[in-house]
């Protein structure tokens, strides 16, 4: 009989373009999730969690750069009804289809705000992942331009909230119905060459506006030293796209004046200045000026998308790259009015717009302001010095967390004091509690403060030491007030 062959063991890895979240990470997020939460709310939004997974038909094409509907998501074929599934890949698709299903139960408008994570099928790198968070907040239901005055608004009041202040970021403006204008002005109907042009737009923010002129026209050399072709427009053609995305003047009224030149006499045109008009009064009149939100031409990622105003957050503090360089944050939010979703389901045109948040974007963000704790916060550890009394050291503990104290008792082997206390500092535990049969006798506890002690380790003289002791002695009836006493100190 043949040896049967061994099986090998699996590797333990996470999947390319993936990864794990651990305590602290996940506790910071869920902190900053619980202040937008609160904004969201304030607003009149209710919270909605939608299935993982869709229909394919119902996800629909709308991934950017992706020729088939199931390309970029992670999709499988049901064996029973020959259905496909996918995971979600964003927030917007599924809440499409909710509306659609229970529009005779929800209200109208419908607003919604959800959080959670979507999975992407495409080729990972530096900071980009297949799963990750996003925050959404939505209305459906109407055309009005407060819902999308409103939006900004609150957009604006979440990132203060989370603690980027007023100077460290506008929400920037612009209107597809402008762009549309300006490509009939062109005589740009549907068609490779207005979808050409539409692609050239959106590297403006990469590009430049040499570089836009250089890909309407002949083409360029790209950093790689590749040559781009371009849309082989002439100078003259070109200018109304150039018009349009350098259309931002010193304030809002010499913006839309130069926009409405860019548009001529189309009347798409007119009616998306008109529309940028009223956003900017709506918001004025709650005191939302320019210093939080503006209108800039130059807003295009996204623009194939929408079907009215869009809007993105931007983060104007400098931080540094990988390489040491100074650079603007950037985008950590983006969104806009969306017509034509619902009516995939429907066949019937119903007015949507909304805005989604990059979680992952936002906390770094946080993280390199120095506004998020991202050092753990471990539970106080009761250590154990006799496994004979462990229903002692259960009794402690549990007085610990009915007082509303994290804490755990150490389930390690107890042999080994030492251990106890590196397993404590492993768990940033602040505070270890000591009791031995001596100290049960007195009726007395041994507080070490794991926070203090550490710092003096690191850089206090010895009499330093002596005047503020790290561990010390109380009264067992004391526990919970002693304890309390150290932690306050602690996060002082």
């Amino acid at each position: 009989m043949a040896k049967q062959k061994k099986q090998p063991r699996p590797r333990a890895e996470t999947p390319k373009g993936f990864r794990d979240y651990f305590g602290a990470e996940v506790e910071t997020r869920k902190a900053m999730l619980e202040q937008i939460t609160k904004v969201y709310h304030l607003y009149g939004f209710d919270a909605l969690e939608t299935s993982a997974v869709e229909t394919v038909d119902a996800l629909g094409k709308f991934l950017p750069d992706v020729e088939r509907p199931n390309a970029g998501v992670f999709a499988w074929l049901e064996e029973d009804d020959q259905k496909w599934l996918a995971l979600r890949y964003d927030m917007t698709a599924p809440l499409a289809r909710v509306f659609a299903q229970h529009r005779n139960d929800l209200p109208t408008p419908y607003r919604r705000y959800a959080m959670g994570p979507v999975w992407r099928n495409e080729k990972p790198g530096p900071g980009r992942f297949r799963q990750f968070y996003q925050c959404d907040a939505d209305t459906v239901g109407t055309a009005s331009m407060a819902a999308d005055a409103e939006i900004c608004a609150m957009l604006s009041d979440t990132l203060e909230a989370v603690g980027i202040p007023r100077g460290d970021y506008i929400i920037r403006l612009n209107n597809r119905k402008v762009l549309n204008g300006v490509l009939e002005v062109m005589g740009l109907d549907e068609g490779t060459a207005r979808d050409a042009v539409l692609r050239t737009i959106d590297k403006f923010d990469k590009v430049g506006e040499s570089g836009v002129r250089e890909l309407l026209g002949k083409g360029r050399l790209d950093a790689s030293g590749a040559y781009i072709d371009g849309v082989d427009l002439t100078a003259e053609q070109a200018e109304p796209v150039i018009a349009f995305l350098t259309s931002k003047g010193a304030d809002m009224t010499a913006t839309l004046e130069n926009l409405r030149a860019a548009v001529g006499g189309s009347q798409v045109g007119l009616e998306g200045i008109q529309e940028l008009e009223t956003i900017a009064k709506l918001l004025d009149v709650q005191g939302y000026g320019p210093d939080r939100i503006e209108i800039d031409p130059s807003v295009v990622r996204g623009l194939g998308y929408y079907t009215g105003p869009v809007y993105e957050a931007e983060l104007t503090f400098e931080i540094l790259d990988q390489k040491g360089r100074k650079r603007q944050f950037g985008s950590v939010a983006g969104g806009g009015r969306y017509d034509d979703l619902v009516k995939r389901f429907t066949g019937q045109a119903v007015p949507a717009t909304g805005v989604s948040i990059g979680v992952d974007r936002l906390l770094a963000a946080l993280a390199a302001k120095g506004r998020v704790n991202t050092a753990p916060a471990g539970p106080v550890v009761v250590t154990v010095m006799d496994r004979d009394r462990m229903a002692d050291y259960q009794a402690i503990v549990g007085e610990l967390r009915a007082a509303g104290i994290r804490a755990e008792v150490y389930l390690g082997n107890p042999k080994n004091f030492g251990n106890q206390l590196k397993y404590a500092d492993k768990r940033a535990s602040p505070v270890a509690v000591i009791q031995g049969e001596d100290e049960f006798e007195r009726g007395v506890i041994q507080l070490k403060d794991l926070v203090l002690g550490a710092k003096i380790a690191e850089n206090a003289t010895l009499e330093e030491w002596k005047s503020r002791p790290s561990q010390y002695e109380v009264a067992r009836a004391d526990l919970i007030t002693e304890v309390r006493k150290i932690l306050d100190a602690d996060h002082a």
